[in-house]
C-alpha cells in the first residue's frame, strides 16, 4: 500500500477475532495479544512479503469451464468449489483474476449490474472457483435482481462440492442491507463465510480497525469468523486467502 501502510504487519491471529490486524512488530503483536500467529504479512525496509508458512497454492492452470444462467442446471463437478460473492462494483473479478495469476480472465461486465451467470473456473485440475453474480445494483430491474437472488440461493443449497464461500464487503462502507441478506443466506445454507474486506488500499491506515469493526458489527459476525482485508492494488491479503484454500484442499478427501 505504498507509502501509507509501509511498516504495517497484519497476522491471521489464531485467537477468538481470527481477524487480519494491523499493528507492530509481529513478535511483540502476538506476545502482547496472548495468540500465535501462523501467517505474517510485512513490508519493511522495501522487502517483499515474506511468511511464517510457506504457501503451497501454487496456480498453473486457471480456465473458465462452464457458465450458468438462470435457465442452466448447475455441472455435476466432482472436485471442490470456491464460492466468491459480493456487490457490483465490489471488486470481486479483480479478486478472482489475482488469485488464478491472470490480468483478465475473470469476466467483468463494461456495466455494473450486467453479469447474470454463474462462473467456474478450473484451477490446477483440482478445484473451481466460482463466480457469483454481482447484487445491489440500482439501476437493475427488480426482475432482474429476483433472478439472480434466485441463481445464487439455488446455488448455495444444491452445489455438492461447495467447501467455502468468499463474501467480499468494500471496507469503506458499512455493508449494506443486500449484504447483509447474502452473509444471511450463506449461513443458513450450512457455510461459514469469509468476510474479504476489499478496497483496502482506498483508506487511511488509521482508518482499518474502525471500518473492520464496523463490518463485524453490521453483519453480527461471530466471535471465530475469518475477516481478512485485501487490496487488489498491492495484493495484501491474498496470501491469507492462499492459506485458507490450502486448508480447504488439506481436508478434502
Amino acid at each position: 500500500m505504498s507509502g501509507d501502510l509501509g511498516g504495517q504487519i497484519p497476522f491471521l491471529c489464531a485467537g477468538p477475532h481470527n481477524v487480519i490486524c494491523p499493528d507492530g512488530h509481529a513478535t511483540r503483536a502476538a506476545s502482547r495479544c496472548g495468540i500465535t500467529p501462523f501467517l505474517l504479512d510485512y513490508h519493511i525496509a522495501g522487502r517483499r512479503k515474506e511468511y511464517i508458512r510457506s504457501i503451497s497454492m501454487v496456480i498453473k492452470n486457471a480456465a473458465l469451464e462452464t457458465v450458468c444462467g438462470i435457465t442452466s442446471k448447475l455441472p455435476d463437478n466432482n472436485l471442490p468449489e470456491i464460492a466468491f460473492a459480493g456487490k457490483s462494483n465490489v471488486g470481486k473479478s479483480s479478486l478472482i483474476n489475482s488469485l488464478m495469476n491472470r490480468k483478465s480472465l475473470a469476466r467483468t461486465s463494461a456495466q455494473p449490474g450486467k453479469t447474470q451467470t454463474i462462473n467456474f473456473y478450473n484451477i490446477n485440475s483440482g478445484l473451481y472457483f466460482v463466480d457469483l453474480p454481482g447484487y445491489g445494483y440500482a439501476k437493475a430491474s427488480k426482475d432482474a435482481v429476483a433472478k439472480w437472488g434466485k441463481m445464487i440461493e439455488n446455488y448455495l443449497y444444491r452445489s455438492k462440492q461447495l467447501k467455502r464461500v468468499f463474501l467480499l464487503i468494500d471496507i469503506r462502507h458499512e455493508p449494506g442491507a443486500n449484504d447483509k441478506q447474502m452473509y444471511d443466506w450463506i449461513v443458513k445454507s450450512g457455510y461459514e463465510p469469509v468476510i474479504i474486506a476489499t478496497k483496502l488500499d482506498k483508506i487511511k491506515r488509521s482508518q482499518i480497525d474502525k471500518q473492520l469493526k464496523l463490518i463485524k458489527t453490521s453483519l453480527n459476525m461471530p466471535q471465530n469468523a475469518l475477516l481478512i482485508p485485501y487490496s487488489s492494488e498491492t495484493h495484501q491479503g491474498r496470501e491469507a486467502i492462499y492459506e485458507i484454500i490450502d486448508q480447504i484442499l488439506e481436508n478434502t478427501d
